[in-house]
């Protein structure tokens, strides 16, 4: 028997003509039903639960960095770079003895100074950290009866007669004089670099004080009072009495941080033959306190002592018949520390950036005693020491002849006072060097010879200034350099880590730095190196800080890499899942709507 089947009956709508309309249902494009939506819920319900641990996800591989102000770091690292910083310098020059009816106004004495101020230095290329671009120069005159004309820039008002009253010239010492001078000119709170210069018959003197002034004493006409006045305040005040007159910035031995440690130590090459021993806590209370004090503005000093045994030298020296010592020339200088044997860096108070200076008083044994060195002229060196740039001094120090029972005794000795002062003498000076200053007493200038007065902090008021300029000039620009580097970086390295003690060391860091530029335009030297001193130091933390160091600096391609394998493919399931049942419901809702549209022609 054959099988009935059903067809879809046929739907059956009549017209206003009385005329049928016969509709047939097509499965494939017809439903009679409403789609359901609990797949297309269900799927979204799922997607959307991922889109909300996404942020989650992005907050646990989040990189903490703190707001840095790159504008200003970069603006300061320009502004340091393209432009030489430039110090205000207030020059005066006092003539007295003076007739005022012959010799020229004020005014055009400081015209003629000016003069030959840039005569001087016309030849040389502008330095960071001077003055010779930013300076003013007054000038009084003052004639026998102790009438004085000033000029109009005046800064201090200079006391007519009291040279005179004093009895200037006399035979009173240049000291008492200096400190004469200092008590009239208050050179300290002034700042102003003071040059008298006294027209007296007799042969031409010239002294620089340990203050802030000098004085030339003889007779001299204006044109020759210029040229001398001139050189001094170029020359001594503004250079600090080296001809270069300027301190390369890398070898200023002052550390990162701002902190120096000198340390002293007293090597005993043979305690067989004899050990020795001092008194430096005295030495340290009467000597390097003052020098300490004098250079706080630039450094923060700190002194050590320490006294090692069996400390040979590398180098071997020579016996000369002719000189009755033993010898070692300035080619065996590199090779005279004993890296090795000499066990110097043990000091605790120095960080990781301090800079340490040794100075080293050494002590040979018998076999190679007297220990002498030799000049390259063949003559004998008077401090028997020599310095290594960055690293310190050395001063070999010959003990009094002992005998050979003495020696057998293996008895302590202490180094006589006497010649303990006089080993600290030699360190001074080799301290001195490694700040870039020198040593003699008089300065061989082109048109005079002037005699330096020693001061007893072991550095003298302008040339304390002059090593704030240059020290300030030097930290200013490595704190640019550090800043714009560190911005570069941290720009280039979206995923570096910025701590937020960063931040807040660039911040200080910059201010100081403002701060330092501040003193700088006041001519205020002891503040603006506090300041420069502070901001290199901030910014040297800032650029090496720990955290820096981190291993994250990893890319946004690194992240994706390292975290796609556990997310993305269930994520393509889901977005897949979600298309595929958004196609569905589309299709399936469009059959519905076409058999919606039939049931309504039909009605109709």
């Amino acid at each position: 028997m054959a099988e009935i089947t059903e067809t879809p009956s046929p739907e059956v709508n009549k017209g206003e003509s009385g005329q049928s309309t016969v509709i047939e249902f097509n499965e494939e494009t017809m439903r009679k039903t409403e789609p359901g939506r609990k797949r297309l819920f269900l799927t979204l319900t799922i997607f959307v639960s991922f889109l909300t641990g996404l942020p989650f996800l992005l907050k646990s591989i989040e990189i903490h960095r703190a707001p840095l102000p790159f504008v200003d770091m970069d603006s300061l690292a320009l502004s340091i770079e393209r432009s030489l910083l430039l110090f205000p310098c207030k020059f005066q020059a006092v003539f007295v003895n003076v007739d005022h009816k012959t010799t020229s106004t004020p005014t055009e004495l400081g015209s003629l100074i000016i003069n030959q101020v840039e005569k001087l230095t016309s030849a040389k290329s502008p330095v960071c950290g001077t003055c010779l671009s930013n300076f003013t120069v007054a000038v009084t005159l003052e004639n026998s009866n102790s009438n004085c004309i000033y000029s109009e820039n005046q800064e201090i008002g200079w006391k007519c007669g009291t040279l005179s009253e004093y009895g200037f010239g006399e035979s009173l010492g240049d000291q008492k004089t200096d400190d004469f001078l200092e008590s009239l000119l208050d050179s300290r709170s002034s700042r102003v670099y003071t040059i008298v210069v006294v027209n007296k018959n007799e042969e031409v003197r010239a002294v620089v004080g340990k203050y802030r002034h000098a004085w030339i004493v003889g007779k001299l006409s204006e044109h020759e009072a210029a040229e001398k006045v001139a050189e001094i305040f170029v020359d001594v005040f503004v250079n600090g009495g080296k001809a270069e007159g300027s301190i390369h910035g890398e070898f200023m031995p002052v550390g990162a941080d701002g902190r120096v440690v000198l340390s002293f130590n007293l090597l005993n090459a043979e305690p067989r033959d004899w050990i020795y021993d001092w008194d430096f806590q005295e030495l340290d209370d009467t000597c390097l306190v003052p020098i300490v004090q004098a250079l706080r503005p630039i450094a923060d000093i700190s002194v050590e002592s320490q006294v090692l045994y069996h400390t040979p030298k590398s180098s071997f020296s020579r016996w000369d018949e002719k000189l009755g010592s033993y010898i070692f020339s300035i080619k065996d200088l590199p090779f005279f520390v004993n890296s090795n044997e000499w066990h110097l860096d043990t000091s605790t108070g120095a960080g990781g950036r301090s800079k340490i200076l040794h100075f080293v008083v050494y002590v040979p044994s018998a076999d190679e005693y007297p220990l002498q060195l030799q000049l390259p002229n063949g003559k004998l060196s008077s401090t028997n020491g020599f310095i290594s740039p960055m690293w310190g001094g050395v001063t070999v120090w010959n003990p009094p002849a002992i005998s050979k029972t003495s020696r057998m005794q293996s008895l302590r000795h202490k180094i006589p006072s006497e010649d303990l002062k006089k080993v600290i003498e030699v360190f001074m000076g080799q301290l001195r060097q490694l700040f870039g200053l020198n040593s003699n007493s008089l300065y061989l200038g082109a048109t005079a010879t002037s005699k330096l007065l020693t001061s007893a902090k072991g550095f003298t008021q302008w040339e304390l200034d002059f090593i704030s300029r240059q020290h300030t000039c030097f930290n200013l620009v490595q704190c640019g350099t550090t800043l714009g580097s560190l911005s570069r970086l941290v720009q280039s390295l979206p995923r570096m880590i910025v701590m937020d003690d960063i931040g807040k060391q660039v911040k200080f860091s910059l201010d100081a730095a403002k701060s330092s530029l501040a003193n700088v335009s006041m001519g205020d030297y002891d503040a603006s190196a506090v300041s420069s001193r502070q901001a290199r130091s901030l910014a040297e933390d800032a650029f090496y800080h720990p955290s820096m160091m981190s291993v994250s600096y990893y890319s946004f391609e690194h992240c994706f890499a390292v975290y796609s394998p556990f997310f993305l493919p269930v994520a393509m399931h889901v977005i897949l899942s979600v298309l595929r049942e958004f196609r569905r419901y589309r299709r399936e809702n469009r059959k519905y709507m076409a058999w919606k549209g039939t049931q309504s022609i039909l009605l109709s």
